[in-house]
């Protein structure tokens, strides 16, 4: 049999970006339930290891010329479908529907196996390290956007 090798981060696919995460206790309320507000968690550890397995360190886009460049979540549009439980393992999926001018639009979702339970639209806007708005690089858009197809 032939392994894989197992990424931390995920892995890139022809939809995007996969990561897979369990849902531990401390994700939980009182009902045994994930608590909503721990979804917003699991999304942006899809969308920060999406960035990771594209080779983009966010780190370094900081420092990378003499505006600086870095992505900030401009609005973030949820629908909670059904609930994820303690010990679920969970899928979140992530896909760039735009990148370029000085946003990008990335969709996701959560799954427990087969089941949908959050489907998600993430508006990113794209600012210099003084908090002003940058065009987002071609270079780093096309990375974006490259072989991504719709959830």
């Amino acid at each position: 049999m032939t392994e894989r090798p197992f990424s931390i981060s995920g892995e890139l696919t022809e939809a995007g970006h996969r990561l897979v995460q369990r849902v531990y206790y401390e994700d939980t309320d009182f009902s045994g339930l994930v608590y909503h507000a721990r979804y917003l968690h699991f999304l942006e550890r899809g969308r920060t290891d999406y960035l990771r397995c594209l080779g983009v360190e966010q780190r370094e886009l900081v420092s990378a010329d003499e505006e600086g460049l870095v992505f900030v979540v401009h609005r973030v549009e949820i629908d909670f479908k059904s609930p994820a439980r303690m010990d679920d393992v969970l899928t979140i999926l992530t896909h760039t529907e735009k990148a370029g001018g000085a946003k990008m639009v990335l969709n996701q979702q959560i799954r427990s196996g087969e089941t949908l339970l959050i489907a998600a639209k993430v508006i990113i806007a794209v600012i210099n390290a003084k908090g002003r708005p940058r065009r987002l690089p071609e270079t780093l858009a096309a990375k974006f956007l490259e072989g991504s197809t719709p959830l």
